[in-house]
């Protein structure tokens, strides 16, 4: 199979990637968060490509894509109310609520569970395309399973070039990591995955506590031990720990450094093939994260030492995308 490499630009190559999902193919398309692999939604035929494109399991429950909030009682089994302040506040955006599905849900979506994960994503792209063509779309990450989640079309290029119809270059995601995946029962609520907006951020406009469990059962999207992985042997280290391996590794080794852990001396001393420096704040260490991963994945380097960054609440995202990098 040939992928097609179609411009977000132009109107009839977005034309051409709604004709594809409608005929059944696979289209990988740009959110603010990652690309996704989408499939019509109500194909079941279609949405199982995804798994077997990506060789994912398929008792793992993908995420469907809605244009407008009108659209969430075709696919839940009834719309709880509170939905609506969630939706208001953070609708388009990285932000998966937890539903009961529809009775016509196929398992293939949810991977036989009885409840669906959906999200408006918040990229003008998919959303024109969700809106204009009357679309749901299933779509998990453009990648192949467990490997790195691609933020542009070469990405998406490197892991399934051949094996689906097309991608729609949109450039660069602008958020960078997976959404939030939040459940919500009658008396407490559950981030079932972090993602760009934490605890924190959901609060103030649900009523019973939320809370972010350092692990649980709950089949969703991400929730593997090993996930997000480079081709490379990922370490996260202090800096300390980095000095050390490095003068001890006779790898192909690169460094990703936060903030000043490292001395500017420390790091001209650092003898491997790459040393980057991350960006320090949350938003641009998350958007440049899975970036300078396949960055040194295209280079060959064979480990990865990435220096830790901070241990707060706000950064649960980050550290749940680096420990499932490093996993074995």
């Amino acid at each position: 199979m040939k992928t097609l490499i179609l411009d977000s630009r132009k109107a009839k190559d977005i034309e051409r990637a709604a004709t594809l999902l409608k005929a059944g193919e696979l289209v990988a398309l740009p959110t603010e968060t990652v690309y996704g692999l989408a499939a019509d939604a109500s194909n079941p035929e279609a949405v199982a490509k995804i798994f077997a494109a990506k060789q994912r399991p398929t008792d793992h429950p993908l995420i469907t894509h809605i244009g407008d909030l009108a659209k969430l009682k075709n696919w839940v089994k009834q719309v709880p109310d509170w939905v609506y302040p969630l939706a208001e506040k953070f609708w388009p955006g990285p932000l998966t609520l937890i539903f009961e599905r529809g009775e016509h849900v196929s398992d293939v979506i949810t991977g036989g569970l009885p409840t669906i994960g959906i999200r408006i994503p918040d990229h003008p792209l998919l959303l024109s395309l969700l809106k204009q063509y009357n679309l749901a779309v299933a779509a998990p990450s453009a990648n192949p399973y467990q490997k790195l989640s691609p933020t542009t079309a070469e990405h998406v290029l490197a892991g399934l070039d051949g094996k689906i119809a097309a991608v729609v270059d949109g450039g660069p995601c602008q958020v960078g990591t997976e959404s939030t995946i939040l459940r919500i029962s009658e008396h407490r609520a559950e981030i079932l995955r972090s993602g760009p907006l934490a605890a924190a951020d959901l609060q103030p406009f649900v009523k019973v506590p939320i809370s972010t469990p350092l692990a649980h059962q709950q089949a969703v999207s991400g929730n593997k031990k090993i996930h997000y992985q480079p081709n490379a042997k990922v370490v996260i280290c202090s800096s300390d720990e980095i000095t050390h391996r490095v003068a001890q590794s006779d790898t192909n080794t690169a460094v990703l450094l936060y903030g000043q852990g490292v001395s500017d001396e420390g790091r001209d001393k650092l003898s491997c093939r790459v040393v980057k420096n991350m960006p320090v704040d949350h938003h641009g260490y998350r958007k440049a994260l899975y970036a300078a991963l396949y960055e040194l994945d295209i280079i060959g380097v064979q480990e990865i030492l990435i220096e830790t960054p901070p241990k707060e609440e706000s950064w649960n995202d980050i550290w749940d995308r680096l420990s499932r990098a490093a996993a074995s």
